[in-house]
Order: C-alpha cells, then sequence, then structure tokens
C-alpha cells in the first residue's frame, strides 16, 4: 500500500475512532469525549503505525509501552487496542462503564489487555511512564549484550494539561531528565482547555520552556497532522542523546461535535447529545459503533507486519538465550515473579543479638541486606533521606546514567514522584520496586500508594520515624493520625513491627507478598529486644500479622494487644498485672484478618472481652479488637516537641499507665 493510501486509511481510522468515542459515551451516558475525539490522529499513529506491539503477545518484554495517563480519556485507549487487533471485541466498546466490563470508566491495570498502567487521577500515569522507563533502561543495561541486544523499547505516555498542572508530573518529569531517560517520549495534549475553563483561567506558563529546563527536547506540532506526528515521533524515538522527550501536540478537544469543539464544554460527556449530527458531519454511517472493512483490513495487515518484526526478535532472543544461559535463566525468573520461599529468605537472615537494643529502623537495615542479595530483582530508593531510613542496598551502587544498573535510586525530595515512579517500575513486570521515607510524608505519596494497592503492585514502603517517639522535631514530624490513615487503604499491608525479630519478619512478609503493597513502619528510637518470646515466635508472628507474645500462665483475665515500640509496654504491664495476662502483639492487622477465624479465635478468645491496647497514636481502629467493653490507650491529639521519651511519658505512652488503665 502506497504512503498516500496509508495515510488515507489513518485518517479514516481516526474519524472511525472518533465515531466509536462518541457511540459508546452516548449510549452509557457517561465518559469524556474530548480527548479521544481531540486525539485521534495521534491515535492512529501511534497504534496504526509506530508503535513496536503484538497485539497476539501482550506482554512481550520489549514492546513499546503506552500509557494513556489523562486516563479520563479512555475511550482513546480502548478504541486504539481495539482497532490494532488486541482481544478486546466491540461489543466490549459498546459495554462501556457498564459493570464487570472490560472498558471500565478509566483504564485499569489487569482489567483490559494493553492496558499498561491504572490511570486516572492526573499526573499518575506520567510518574508510571518515568518508572518503567527507568525499569526498561535497567533491563537493557543488566541483558543486553555487545553481540545481542534484546532490549530497545520506548515508553509513550498521553498527557493533558490536568497532568501537567499537577506536582506528582513535575516532580517526576525532573527526576526523568536528571536520569537521561531518553526512552521516554511524551505527548503532551495542547488543546488550551481545562474542565472547568480555558486554560488561560489557571496557568499562564509556558510548558515548553519548563521542560526545556528541566532537560528535555521539545518539539510543538499540529496533533491532528498525521505525517507531523509520526515525524516527531520518530525523531524522538531515534534520538539518544540523554533527553527525554516532549512532543506538544496543539488539537483541539472534541474534535468532529463542532457544538462544543475547542471549548471547555467538550471535556465530558456534554457533546454525546450531539451524536447524531456529528456522526453525520463526520462522514459516519447511521450505523452505530461503524469500522469500515478499509480500516480493518489496514490494522489486519499491519498487525501481521508486527508478528512478523516480533518472530526476527525472537529468532535474536533465541541466540541471545543459547549465548548466555544464566542470565536468560534469571531473566525468565524476573519475569515469572519468583522469588525465594518464605523459609529460605527468614533462613538468610541472621538472628539478632539477645542484648541488642535497636531502633528497627537499624533493625531493617541489617535486614535487608540479605534480602536484597536473594532478591536481585530489587530497585530500592529514598527520597533524599538514606541516612535516615537506612535502606541502602550496601552491595550496590547508586542508580545513574552512568551506572544503570545501580540499585540505590535517589528520587530526592519528591515523595509523590518516587512512588509513581515505583508504581511504572512495578507495572513494568521484571523488578521489585521499594522506597524510603519518613511515616509523616507517606501523605505525600498516599495517592501513588493507593493506585498501587488498587492495582495489586507488590511495591514496598520503608516508613521510618514512625510515632512522637521522634521528639524534638516536635508536632510536623510526629506521625498520630498516619499508621491507622494507611491501614484503611484496601489492600495494603501495614506492618509495625516491635523488635529485630519482628522487623525480620515484616521485611519477608513484604518480599513473599506479590498481589499488593506493604508499608513497614520503623522507629527511629532504639527498642528492646523481646527476649521473652522465642526469635522464631516473633518472626512468625509477623508474617501472621497477630500472635500471642507471652501466655497467660494461669485462668486468662485479660488480654493487652500492642504493636511496634509499645509491646514493650504490654510485656512490661503483663509482668505487674499477673499470671492471667495475656500479651498479644498486632504488628500488621491486615495480615492478622487474613488467617482462619479459629486462629484468630485462639489469639484473641471471644471469651475474654477485658481488654486494652496501647498504640501511640489515634485510637479509633483499635476498638475492632477490644471492643466497646475494651479501652485503648492512644494519642488523639497532635504531638509535642521534647525529648522523645518525655513525650510518650506526658501523652500516656508506658506500661505504668497501660497497668493503671487495665486495672480500672
Amino acid at each position: 500500500m502506497s504512503s498516500d493510501l496509508n495515510k488515507a486509511v489513518l485518517q479514516e481510522a481516526a474519524t472511525q475512532a472518533r465515531g466509536l468515542a462518541i457511540d459508546a459515551v452516548h449510549k452509557c451516558s457517561s465518559g469524556h469525549l474530548g480527548l479521544p475525539l481531540g486525539c485521534a490522529e495521534i491515535g492512529a499513529t501511534l497504534f496504526g503505525k509506530v508503535l513496536s506491539i503484538n497485539p497476539d503477545k501482550p506482554q512481550w518484554v520489549n514492546r513499546d509501552r503506552f500509557i494513556l495517563s489523562a486516563g479520563h480519556g479512555s475511550m482513546f485507549i480502548y478504541t486504539w487496542l481495539h482497532l490494532a487487533g488486541y482481544a478486546l471485541s466491540l461489543e466490549q466498546l459498546e459495554n462501556f462503564r457498564v459493570m464487570d466490563s472490560e472498558t471500565p470508566g478509566h483504564p485499569e491495570f489487569g482489567d483490559t489487555v494493553g492496558v499498561e498502567a491504572t490511570t486516572g487521577p492526573l499526573g499518575q500515569g506520567v510518574g508510571n511512564a518515568v518508572g518503567q522507563a527507568l525499569a526498561c533502561r535497567t533491563a537493557a543495561a543488566k541483558f543486553n549484550t555487545n553481540t545481542h541486544k534484546i532490549f530497545d523499547n520506548h515508553v509513550v505516555a498521553l498527557a493533558g494539561d490536568g497532568c501537567l498542572q499537577e506536582g506528582v508530573a513535575a516532580e517526576a518529569s525532573a527526576f526523568a531528565a536528571h536520569q537521561k531517560l531518553d526512552n521516554l517520549i511524551l505527548f503532551y495534549d495542547s488543546n488550551d482547555v481545562t474542565l472547568d475553563a480555558m486554560a488561560d483561567a489557571s496557568q499562564s506558563e509556558d510548558v515548553g520552556a519548563r521542560y526545556e529546563a528541566y532537560g528535555y527536547d521539545v518539539v510543538t506540532i499540529d496533533g491532528h497532522n498525521l505525517d507531523a506526528i509520526a515525524s516527531a515521533y520518530a525523531s524522538a524515538r531515534d534520538n539518544d542523546n540523554g533527553k527525554p522527550k516532549l512532543i506538544i501536540a496543539k488539537t483541539e478537544i472534541g474534535r468532529g461535535i463542532p457544538e462544543v469543539a475547542g471549548t471547555q464544554k467538550g471535556h465530558g460527556e456534554g457533546g454525546a447529545k450531539f451524536a447524531e449530527s456529528a456522526r453525520k458531519g463526520l462522514g459516519l454511517p447511521e450505523e452505530t459503533f461503524y469500522v469500515s472493512d478499509d480500516v480493518k483490513a489496514y490494522f489486519t495487515a499491519h498487525k501481521e507486519e508486527q508478528a512478523a518484526a516480533y518472530a526476527e526478535w525472537e529468532a535474536l532472543y533465541g541466540d541471545w538465550k543459547a549465548a548466555n544461559p544464566a542470565l536468560a535463566e534469571e531473566l525468565e525468573a524476573y519475569q515469572a515473579g519468583k522469588v525465594p520461599s518464605t523459609e529460605e529468605l527468614l533462613a538468610a537472615i541472621p538472628a539478632f543479638d539477645a542484648e541488642v537494643k535497636l531502633a528497627t529502623r537499624k533493625a531493617g537495615a541489617e535486614v535487608l541486606q540479605p534480602l536484597a542479595e536473594a532478591v536481585p530483582q530489587l530497585i530500592g530508593g529514598s527520597a533524599d533521606l538514606y541516612g535516615s531510613t537506612l535502606n541502602y542496598i550496601a552491595a550496590s551502587t547508586d542508580c545513574t546514567p552512568a551506572t544503570p544498573t545501580g540499585r540505590n535510586v535517589r528520587y530526592g525530595i519528591r515523595e509523590h514522584g518516587m512512588a509513581a515512579i515505583m508504581n511504572g517500575i512495578a507495572y513494568h513486570g521484571l523488578f521489585r520496586a521499594s522506597g524510603a521515607t519518613f511515616c509523616v510524608f507517606a501523605d505525600y505519596l498516599r495517592p501513588s500508594l493507593r493506585v498501587a494497592a488498587l492495582s495489586h503492585l507488590p511495591t514496598q514502603y520503608i516508613l521510618t520515624h514512625d510515632s512522637v517517639g521522634v521528639g524534638e522535631d516536635g508536632p510536623t514530624h510526629q506521625p498520630v493520625e498516619t499508621v491507622s490513615g494507611l491501614r484503611v487503604i484496601p489492600n495494603l499491608d501495614v506492618i509495625r513491627p516491635a523488635d529485630p525479630e519482628e522487623t525480620a519478619g515484616a521485611f519477608v512478609a513484604s518480599f513473599e507478598r506479590t498481589n499488593g503493597p506493604t508499608a513497614l513502619i520503623l522507629t527511629r528510637q532504639a527498642l528492646p529486644t523481646l527476649n521473652e518470646i522465642p526469635v522464631d515466635t516473633r518472626r512468625q508472628g509477623a508474617l501472621v500479622g497477630g500472635y500471642v507474645a507471652v501466655k497467660e500462665s494461669a485462668k486468662l483475665e485479660r488480654i493487652l494487644l500492642a504493636s511496634g515500640s509499645e509491646v514493650q509496654h504490654a510485656v512490661e504491664a503483663a509482668k505487674i498485672l499477673g499470671p492471667g495476662t495475656r500479651v498479644v502483639s498486632m504488628p500488621c492487622f491486615e495480615r492478622f484478618e487474613r488467617q482462619s477465624e479459629s486462629y484468630k479465635e485462639e489469639v484473641l478468645p471471644n471469651t475474654c472481652r477485658n481488654r486494652v491496647a496501647i498504640e501511640a497514636g489515634v485510637s479509633g481502629l483499635w476498638y475492632q479488637y477490644v471492643g466497646i467493653d475494651g479501652k485503648v490507650v492512644g494519642i488523639d491529639r497532635f504531638g509535642m516537641s521534647a525529648p522523645g521519651d518525655q513525650v510518650m511519658k506526658a501523652l500516656g505512652i508506658t506500661a505504668e499507665h497501660l497497668v493503671e488503665v487495665a486495672k480500672s
């Protein structure tokens, strides 16, 4: 087929993609039409010409990755995945936003073939794309050889003004430029419109100049010109100059519906009521969800070309595998998400000295080293706090453009960007992502952490300085509500270990988990080792989330519950309260709730309603375990600036106060 004919059929495909979006949004009276209509030529070029993908092998490890950061325009990606030949049927497009369909309101990772990231919260997809680009570069540096280049893919994201106004995108974009991720291509759908108004109502910056200042190659094109889009993409793809690429595509939002095109009214579903006239204006037949035979034939042929290119890569991979069997075995283990067994991971961690007093952040630093050796696909990082979070992988180096296989990522003071980039690393599929900051700053990264939980990503968050024990830094740095705030996020395991051995179990729990994230909540202050409790009991206790730390030696009279640094107080209080007192350590509510009902009853028998919990944080969530007859010793206020032990005492987080409450 000639170049002119190709262009004609791709323009036809763009027009029909507009029709599909109009029909889908009109049918369910819900959705966002602006981007699918405004970016139709970008979709035609990407999926019909330039992306290196194989729709029949959607998990091909060397595929180009496309992320729709502006996830509200989800009909864009659904339409183009369907036309490109992914296993996403026309019926699924017709079922847009219908319960249990493969076309939910915003793209969700795992729900729709070809969707590389859960997007919708604006700016997240930009961070995800940066993480995927970092992971792609790491994979290439680790597995390519001088003879066989099995990784040479690119990451493409499509973002709008809303994405680029969000701080998370700025954080991630600056990081990408500093890391010289020239495999990242960011399309900016620049249509001069936001949701509420024309864009000039809320922004006056020169986005291109901002990105040039970061260190990007920037080009501005007509976003409706197929040749301009293809040319800009080819230049971005082929220019390995150490600069990420920003393609500013000037587009008309809602193009094809004259009543709303180019205005904020084109952003949502408002244009859908003009569906019939829009179809006529676009030259589409009365038949809804229409795709012409010419467009179908073009994409069928293009898919065959992509399959042929994949076959060439597969032959290259076979040669590489034969020449590098050890590397191939490692890569295949990464792809399968393999980690050593729980028993092997526990065995890799030596028992701690029984007399040692360690902050759990320091214990975590020691635990991390053998686990990082056992799980080489781990990529760690910190938001400019390695000296405090202590999670540097000592056997490796910094991850930099010069040392791309380094496993320690210096994210800078960019907590939200860090977490979004971590999600991108996890979406990529080869590596495990870990990142650290102070616990109180979890609120700076919470939106990305929430998406990780929603997307079942096995990311790890090391959150230190976990309570008012931080001391003199005062209330701004003393989390009281943060741990409970994290516990209410579905599918997030929050583990607050009580001593070094529980810390060992907590880290192993996070490494063995494959279907969701884990937050490890660690102390700044030193804690005693709980020698009254066997080492294996403490480690296994962290793995199951809750366990009997001290068993009563007489008839059970009361149960004391605690987590983290307060378990020591419960143990001391039990000695004073007498042999009928049981101590239950609860490092992780979520893991405990996944245990059998019989196990939970064994630990917390319903017959004993005399229960008191203690934790240096807000009290509310503990009532699920102490019940209406129980009491909670907590901190339902902000902290104060003073040495940590003085603050704890002033706020009642002591064994003595626990005894008073238990007796009352």
